[in-house]
């Protein structure tokens, strides 16, 4: 077994990755393959610990993580999951240290883990991903970024290895995070817009094919609506963006909705169709399971009569 040096060099940051689910672990193996020095850290070590194999030091405790690091990089579930991790790891932070928080945690949790990051003298960057376990895996994300345009030289390795681009939104930390609770909201009432299009056809005796030849090529055509029919129809619900995770993220764009005063109609009615589909059981599969919350009266584990 190999570790990584945990040893900067100029060009090279050091860097910690508190949350090594989906999302961190595939952002670690883009890191490690960039030839960053990378220490890796999660609550159930084991989900951590393949990670050795592809050269990262993995380490028993948040505050383990941090110690050494130039970038700290946050790939949590949400806002308390980041706060209790922050305050695990404030006994190996320095001031100075960047923090690049990628979880989707929504306006007020933005507000607090900034006023934290100040508090602790790290430099905060408001930095969520768009992406799922693939992009991620490849390092193919987009990356949404607010915060201080003096912190960008010293994560611009890490940022290139995790992302295809990102997209700087201003020098306020929140402004990120706005911008990716818009770009969710499009991801999740698309990706219930196929799960619906899937139950509608499979009720009217539809070959779910059909539909799909029929709309490829064309100015409604998409390949995340073939990617998500996919994994319908061959029963693959492996998670590259797990379905609970996707109902986190309706809540966040539905609260900020309502204190900007939008109604979105839309997010909740795919909100309600995740809730259902979570009692059901699917959780921890992708969020096309969702499909689910549509055929209720189904058996668990059937397939649309056109998978073959």
């Amino acid at each position: 077994m190999t570790t990584a040096s945990t040893a900067a060099t100029p060009g090279r940051p050091a860097v910690a990755v508190l949350g090594t689910g989906i999302m961190g672990s595939g952002m670690a193996r883009s890191l490690l393959r960039a030839g960053l020095p990378v220490r890796a850290w999660n609550r159930t070590r084991a989900k951590a610990a393949p990670l050795a194999t592809a050269g990262a030091a993995v380490v028993d405790t948040a505050h383990e993580a941090v110690l050494g690091a130039d970038v700290i990089l946050t790939a949590l579930d949400d806002g308390p999951s980041v706060a209790r991790t922050l305050t695990a790891a404030a006994p190996g932070l320095r001031p100075g240290q960047v923090w690049l928080q990628s979880a989707t945690v929504g306006l007020d949790a933005t507000a607090d883990l900034a006023l934290r990051a100040a508090d602790l003298g790290l430099v905060y960057l408001d930095a969520p991903v768009s992406g799922t376990r693939q992009p991620a895996e490849q390092g193919t994300l987009t990356v949404f970024v607010s915060g201080p345009s003096t912190a960008r030289t010293a994560v611009l390795p890490v940022l290139e290895a995790i992302g295809q681009r990102t997209v700087w939104v201003g020098e306020e930390p929140g402004a990120a995070t706005r911008l990716k609770l818009v770009a969710n909201t499009w991801v999740i009432n698309l990706v219930n817009s196929v799960a619906e299009c899937l139950n509608l056809a499979e009720g009217l005796g539809v070959d779910p094919r059909v539909f799909l030849e029929a709309m490829a090529g064309g100015p409604l055509d998409t390949p995340y609506l073939h990617a998500k029919s996919s994994a319908v129809l061959t029963g693959d619900l492996t998670p590259s963006f797990a379905l609970s995770t996707a109902l986190k993220d309706a809540r966040l764009i539905l609260d900020a909705a309502e204190t900007s005063g939008v109604t979105l109609d839309l997010v909740a009615a795919s909100a309600e169709r995740f809730v259902r589909a979570e009692a059901a059981g699917h959780g921890g599969e992708d969020m096309i399971a969702t499909y689910w919350a549509g055929r209720a009266e189904r058996s668990e584990g059937a397939r649309p009569a056109a998978a073959g």
